[in-house]
């Protein structure tokens, strides 16, 4: 994973989540909804993933902002999101996320929810994650 720097993401941004997943879905749709700026989003299934460097793990195990310049996963991606914002408090939590130890804690907070997604409100069998070696389809 590249981009772990804390500049300001490009306006060129692209939020790739699991759009088999509704929990992620729904998620995707409520920041839509939330934050001010927001990058176009599409679902990981939609796109040619070599285009963006990932691959079929990278997909399923994370949600991803890239752009030209950058990759972000999982929390750093919405911390990516959080400092599209132009409002100073989205800011300031895109950056305290992708900071040491709150990245720790944003870390181990979004490997749980990815974990446990087919179990949170929303999700459903198809959001659980694909086991260690298992191809998605």
């Amino acid at each position: 994973m590249s981009g772990s720097g804390l500049s300001k993401p490009s306006n060129g941004a692209l939020l790739i989540f699991d759009g088999d997943c509704a929990f992620c879905t729904t998620w995707v749709n409520r920041l839509g909804a939330i934050l001010p700026v927001f990058p176009p989003s599409t679902p990981w299934q939609w796109i040619d993933l070599d285009r963006y460097g990932l691959t079929e793990h990278d997909v399923t195990h994370y949600a991803w902002v890239v752009t030209p310049g950058h990759q972000y996963a999982g929390h750093l991606a919405l911390s990516a999101l959080l400092r599209l914002q132009r409002g100073f408090g989205w800011r300031f939590a895109g950056n305290l996320i992708a900071t040491a130890p709150f990245s720790w804690l944003a870390a181990l907070g979004y490997r749980f929810v990815a974990a446990n997604r087919h179990r949170l409100p929303g999700g459903t069998p198809a959001c659980a994650m694909p086991p260690a070696g298992a191809t998605h389809h």
